[in-house]
């Protein structure tokens, strides 16, 4: 019954964004052709841009993306990473991208890969009770459609933080399967510490993750995937385990601390390899 309140609500919103767009094409209002239509982009629309352009220095800044690598976004979503990407990336670099939502990845096969080639993007017909309740697969079943070692670099933002726990655990030890040696990674997380702690406890975090199940903790019991986190020594271990090592940790804002990278936390690694990996972090 909570899936299906989440499900109409979903829904009801996402009518109430395509009516905007009507009215956005008769006033030509947000006609920017590569900003996908508020009906794909919520409440996120004005701030689409912004945020891509965000992340796009994050990874070349702390993750070290060069224009000519090999890149996978797990979950491209309507190509909030790709559209900054076009730009940084090189004739000699190329762009995969899978989401679980399908009119989002529509969208950017019909928008993106006609302006660039080498941008690639499919559906992944993996179940989640929020976005894609009528999912083939499990996600914590889910093989990512790609051989091993095909990537320099793989990023997953806000993706780990709408899984549950042997979900994240596959999706890492998937980013490690795809990752060449020496490639590098950036997930983004929900981490649960001793300082995400005491800033819920003092009324300052956005989100306080009341419900706790194993390493995983929910802010909505009646609807986990709308927001997860994770004992962050859980992170660490997943990605010892996924063959990931850690570079570099950056703490967000979300629980209300300051200075911050970003919403999210961030972490950044790798496969260790002689091309320059991440390390493993001691």
């Amino acid at each position: 019954m909570a899936d299906l309140r989440a499900a109409l609500a979903h829904r009801v919103r996402r009518g109430a964004a395509t009516a905007r767009d009507a009215v956005d094409l008769i006033t030509r209002r947000g006609s920017h052709e590569l900003r996908p239509p508020r009906r794909l982009l919520g409440g996120d629309y004005d701030y689409f841009e912004r945020v891509g352009e965000e992340y796009l220095a994050h990874f070349v800044e702390l993750g070290g993306l060069k224009p000519d690598d090999r890149v996978l976004d797990v979950g491209c979503g309507p190509g909030r990473m790709a559209v900054p990407l076009m730009r940084h990336l090189s004739a000699a670099g190329s762009y995969e991208g899978f989401d679980i939502v399908p009119r989002e990845v529509e969208w950017c096969w019909r928008t993106i890969t006609p302006r660039r080639p080498s941008f690639r993007f499919q559906v992944a017909r993996v179940r989640n009770s929020r976005y894609n309740p009528d999912g083939e697969t499990p996600a914590s079943e889910y093989r990512f459609p790609f051989p091993d070692e095909s990537f320099d670099f793989a990023f997953a933002t806000s993706v780990l933080t709408h899984l549950r726990e042997p979900e994240a655990a596959n999706y890492l030890r998937e980013i490690g399967r795809v990752l060449r040696p020496g490639g590098r990674c950036l997930v983004t997380f929900f981490l649960w510490n001793t300082e995400a702690r005491r800033q819920v406890a003092a009324g300052a975090s956005h989100y306080s993750f009341a419900f706790e199940d194993a390493h995983a903790r929910y802010e909505d019991a009646e609807s986990p995937e709308a927001a997860v986190a994770y004992d962050e020594s859980w992170v660490h271990d997943r990605f010892f385990a996924s063959g990931l090592g850690i570079e570099q940790l950056r703490y967000g804002q979300w629980c209300g601390r300051e200075p911050a990278l970003t919403w999210q936390d961030v972490i950044v690694g790798g496969r260790p390899g002689s091309s320059g990996g991440a390390p493993r972090a001691s």
